[in-house]
């Protein structure tokens, strides 16, 4: 996303975060509005025209706003279409970005709903394991992926896999990442994840450990991790017992190597 698309997802985030936080019953008006905004992604991905009209720059913001109001006045939420106004009169580089800003939003959305409800970092999680059993189920991600297939087919595929072991909201996510994908499967549900973090004022951690780690060895690392960072983590961890021993971490760009795999080729190396 170019810098002038950066900076309007930014402060219509804010103004989203804002009317959220203050709404009556939170939690139903948060999911509708993910919901709805997804609705008139799906729209704009069927008019090339009206998705090029709401993004023009040329035209003034009260004529795009009122655009947007003749269309979807009635049809969504009044949320919703306050939303899809404020997000109009920003400046956006190209359509494509005020479109790849709307799913942002919906997804903050359904975010903020899980938060009102006390779900957020259960979401986290499940968003995360997601990734991960799609990451090892090849066959599985490449059916989901397969833009030769109907999204509708897609969604009713992965919808069989998730029901009754996922919280409403992971379902919805889940389901929107793959009938309207920004990269992959296994990356949008990671980028989902570390938002969800993120909306925790927390930095997410990869950890691959060479064994499982429970609860209370993840609270030390995340403990630990957070005095050498100076901020909260997320631990986001998976077993990889080919590391022999030991773990790896990634936060952000950095990688801490303490596998016993790593250690013996560190050895291997000092000894060439």
């Amino acid at each position: 996303m170019h810098a002038a698309s950066r900076a309007a997802l930014a402060q219509v985030e804010s103004h989203l975060d804002s009317a959220l936080s203050g709404a009556d019953n939170a939690v139903a008006v948060a999911a509708q509005v993910g919901t709805e905004l997804f609705d008139v992604v799906e729209i704009l991905d069927g008019d090339r025209g009206l998705r090029v009209a709401v993004a023009d720059a040329s035209a003034s913001a009260d004529l795009r706003t009122g655009l947007v109001s003749d269309l979807f006045g009635g049809k969504v939420s009044d949320a919703t279409l306050e939303v899809l106004k404020d997000a109009v009169s920003q400046h956006w580089s190209t359509p494509r970005e005020l479109r790849t800003g709307l799913v942002e939003l919906g997804r903050r959305s359904l975010l903020r709903s899980a938060e009102q409800q006390g779900q957020l970092g259960q979401v986290e999680d499940e968003l995360f394991r997601l990734g991960r059993i799609l990451d090892k189920e090849p066959s599985l991600t490449q059916l989901l992926s397969d833009e030769s297939a109907e999204p509708t087919a897609r969604r009713g595929l992965l919808a069989s896999v998730l029901y009754g072991k996922v919280t409403m909201i992971t379902e919805a996510l889940a389901l929107q990442v793959i009938g309207r994908p920004e990269h992959n499967p296994i990356d949008d549900l990671a980028h989902l994840a570390g938002t969800a973090a993120e909306l925790q004022d927390r930095t997410v951690a990869h950890v691959v450990a060479a064994s499982d780690l429970n609860e209370g060895q993840q609270a030390k690392l995340a403990d630990k991790l957070g005095r050498i960072y100076g901020r909260a983590m997320s631990i986001h961890s998976e077993v990889d017992p080919s590391l022999l021993g030991g773990m790896t971490i990634r936060v952000e760009d950095e990688l801490i190597d303490g596998s016993t795999t790593g250690k013996l080729a560190r050895l291997r190396s000092s000894l060439v």
